[in-house]
């Protein structure tokens, strides 16, 4: 008799693999941009107005949502690779699609100048 030994995996495994390669091969902030150039992304949100989405940004999480009256309910948060520029970010909202300019922080420098004597 010949014993083999069974690994056990996640039921969700497989799913949240496809589900991330979905994301990376799909998602605009995948793709490497120009360090001054915004985020460009874009949602499907149809029968939602502007006035029922609520949209919040704290450092590099975005999380979007309708507010509980809305007929339509959505609610996604989404992790980008850097933070978030909420003053020079901009949100459009025009035939159900929600399409986000999202300007990066830009790095301040920390390098100071030494006097040469």
């Amino acid at each position: 008799m010949l014993f083999v030994p069974v690994t056990r995996r996640s039921a969700f495994g497989p799913s949240l693999r496809a589900f991330d390669r979905f994301f990376t091969d799909s998602a605009p902030a995948a793709q490497p941009a120009a360090d001054d150039q915004p985020l460009e992304l874009s949602f499907d949100v149809p029968g939602v107005t502007r006035e029922q989405l609520s949209i919040g940004i704290e450092g590099n999480v975005i999380r979007i949502e309708t507010l509980p009256e809305a007929q339509r309910q959505y609610k996604a948060a989404y992790e980008l690779p850097q933070d978030i520029d909420v003053t020079k970010s901009e949100a459009k909202l025009e035939n159900g699609v929600l399409t986000l300019k999202l300007a990066k922080v830009q790095p301040e420098s920390k390098a100071t100048k030494l006097a040469i004597n």
